[in-house]
């Protein structure tokens, strides 16, 4: 009985706590629900506002530059040619690719004898021509006695018939004296005409001896000049290129030599879409003489050179589009025929007008524009030129305004900024935003020269011989560049920040 109790009173008080724990679990969950249920009063929504890199734009004047690439070409150019074959006699020192010669100067001799025959022959004929010549003109002046003679005859025979006639007139002469003197007058006649003949062919034959003295003269003079052709001689003073010719070699008529460079009058040619040559037209539609800038980099050395745009190109090539122009360059110091360079061609001045990043601008041209209570406001400019990053934009109508100078899917009309200008501690702290905030400069015009020391281009010479990883060619023309009285700016600036000065 006692196990049995005790058994139930266990059972109860387990009960009793299970009761207990469900209560407790219950009057929880009542509590939370009633928490969670309860109504709270709405806290109103925070503005975001964005940091942006702003600018002010400032109406002003720039100077479009287009680039474009180009091929460096000799305005004088001269292909040495056998005149006519034969053997190299000799060539002068020095011809060969590369070598300067001077105007006049020998550079090929062919084998003369030949030549020298020709002419030997020529004379020959010439001298007897001139006896031809002398012959004829002292036939002429026998021919003109005798026309004189026979016409003397003539004369006396008209008379002596005259005389005739008049005797027998008067009784005193005869019929048969009269026909004598007739027959005697037609004799002599006769013999005028062939002398009035004679004089004729004489005067033919002299005619005939004028000309052939004349071409006489001329076979001399063109064997003269044949063996004149004999001596290959410089036109002016240049470098030789594709030197073929040996000695001992035989060569043919009209074949290549050479080819004589004129280095100092050199040009460049590069070609321009349509849209661009139409800027370097004035308004009667003739080309301008826009200036120029060159440069050639060769592993960090630069070479630069300045012209001016002169001509175009009369057609389009056929395959091609746009239009070639050709400018001339002065003192064009280091470059060779064939470099490919970088040009730069300045356009007319534009005015009104501000350089932007081009991530201040869309497609449509619209760029946003710092307005009341730093809210940003979209308006649209004229897009005039795009050079690499930067964007020339008419901003007349925004000017003294403030503008976000990187556009962001995050920025647009009537959001607020927290506006970056240069110069204050956020932008310096900030290499990049600095950068995007400041607009990029044009294209260097390559126009900057300065006079260097005597110390000073001693240094940059010798750094130049000196640096083994530069190539042979690029030190020859960065040494003529140094050698000039006065030397790019730019040349001269990075020749320094490698030596570290």
């Amino acid at each position: 009985m006692r196990f049995l109790a005790r058994s139930l009173t266990g059972l109860f008080l387990a009960a009793l706590t299970v009761g207990l724990l469900a209560l407790g679990a219950s009057l929880i969950a009542g509590a939370l629900t009633q928490r969670l249920s309860t109504e709270r009063p709405a806290q109103p929504a925070r503005e975001r506002v964005f940091s942006a890199n702003v600018q002010t734009v400032t109406p002003g004047v720039l100077t479009p530059q287009t680039v474009a690439f180009g091929e460096i070409r000799s305005r004088r150019t001269l292909e040495l040619r056998a005149p006519g074959g034969g053997r190299v006699l000799e060539i002068a020192d020095g011809v060969e690719d590369g070598a300067t010669v001077t105007e006049g100067q020998v550079l090929v001799r062919l084998d003369p004898v030949d030549a020298t025959s020709a002419r030997d022959l020529a004379q020959a004929g010439l001298r007897e021509a001139e006896a031809e010549v002398r012959d004829g003109d002292r036939g002429l002046l026998l021919a003109r006695d005798d026309l004189a003679a026979a016409e003397a005859q003539a004369t006396l025979r008209r008379q002596a018939l005259t005389r005739q006639e008049d005797l027998q007139s008067r009784g005193v002469g005869s019929p048969a004296a009269v026909e004598t003197a007739a027959l005697a007058l037609s004799s002599a006649e006769q013999a005028v005409l062939s002398r009035r003949s004679a004089l004729a062919q004489a005067e033919a034959r002299v005619d005939q001896a004028a000309t052939g003295l004349a071409r006489a003269r001329i076979a001399l003079a063109e064997a003269e000049r044949t063996l004149d052709d004999t001596v290959i001689r410089a036109s002016f003073t240049g470098r030789l290129n594709g030197v073929t010719v040996v000695a001992g070699g035989l060569v043919g008529a009209n074949e290549r030599l050479a080819e004589l460079i004129d280095p100092d009058r050199l040009e460049v040619s590069f070609r321009l879409s349509t849209a661009q040559f139409s800027r370097l037209l004035d308004e009667d539609g003739s080309l301008i003489a826009a200036p120029v800038a060159v440069s050639l980099d060769v592993l960090g050395a630069e070479i630069a050179a300045v012209g001016r745009v002169e001509r175009v190109g009369a057609a389009v090539g056929e395959g091609a589009t746009g239009r070639l122009i050709y400018a001339s360059l002065d003192g064009a110091r280091g470059f060779r025929p064939g470099d490919f360079v970088t040009v730069g061609i300045a356009e007319p001045e534009i005015d009104g007008v501000a350089l932007l990043p081009a991530t201040a601008v869309d497609s449509t041209g619209g760029i946003l524009v710092v307005g009341a209570d730093d809210r940003l406001e979209v308006q649209l400019v004229p897009v005039l030129r795009r050079q690499g990053d930067d964007v020339i934009v008419d901003v007349r109508g925004i000017a003294g305004r403030e503008v976000v100078v990187e556009r962001s899917p995050l920025l647009g009309a009537g959001i607020r900024i927290n506006p970056i200008r240069p110069g204050s501690a956020a932008a310096d702290a900030s290499p990049d935003a600095r950068a995007q905030a400041q607009p990029a400069a044009l294209p260097a015009a390559l126009t900057d020269t300065i006079a260097l020391t005597p110390e000073r281009r001693a240094g940059l010479i010798a750094y130049v011989e000196g640096n083994a990883r530069m190539p042979d060619e690029a030190k020859v023309r960065m040494l003529e560049q140094l050698a000039q009285d006065e030397v790019p700016a730019q040349v001269v600036a990075r020749l320094e920040d490698r030596m570290g000065g």
